[in-house]
């Protein structure tokens, strides 16, 4: 079920579109902010709102790799795979983050901080090679650039997990027996 500020969001998108099933991917783009993925159920509530079948939407939300339909990890590594990377050293990049995160592409990290998915293109060619972590665009990547960006990544990611626990047991809402 999508949360009233999902709804919204979404519905003010539509506004902006000669018909609400032109906001399909932003409506999809919403719910994956707030959820880190789109479900089946989130499909089904995104399509409901839409005026669209799931099955329409399912289609157009599997043609795009930016929409993640599995869960993935707090920080998605978009890793570029185009000729100019491959030439300027993708293979190296990917192995030392296998090496680093213990993961492959398409996999998450145990620890729920990493996911590590190939991009065929990332569009920044001249600075090869090249990926991306949420919005940012690190370029000129080589294995010291690579761990300095996962440290700082990994870092947020348990300041954050840290933050929400001490506020889960200051509101009571503890997980553990």
């Amino acid at each position: 079920m999508l949360s009233e500020q999902e709804r919204k969001e979404i519905e003010a998108h539509s506004r902006h579109y000669p018909n609400n099933r032109s906001a399909c991917i932003e409506a999809l783009k919403i719910v994956q902010r707030y959820r880190g993925w789109v479900s089946d159920e989130g499909i089904k509530d995104v399509a409901d709102v839409l005026q669209m079948t799931p099955a329409e939407l399912e289609g157009i939300a599997t043609f795009y790799n930016m929409i993640f339909r599995k869960p993935v990890g707090r920080h998605v590594i978009l890793l570029c795979d185009s000729v100019s990377c491959w030439i300027m050293g993708y293979e190296r990049m990917r192995g030392h983050l296998h090496a680093r995160l213990g993961i492959g592409l398409g996999e998450t990290s145990a620890d729920g901080c990493f996911t590590l998915l190939p991009n065929v293109c990332l569009g920044a060619c001249d600075h090869a090679p090249v990926m991306m972590i949420g919005d940012t665009l690190h370029q000129d990547l080589d294995p010291a650039r690579l761990d300095e960006i996962i440290d700082w990544h990994a870092k947020h990611f348990f300041l954050q997990e840290e933050k929400k626990e001490k506020k889960e047991a200051a509101d009571g809402n503890t997980s553990d027996p």
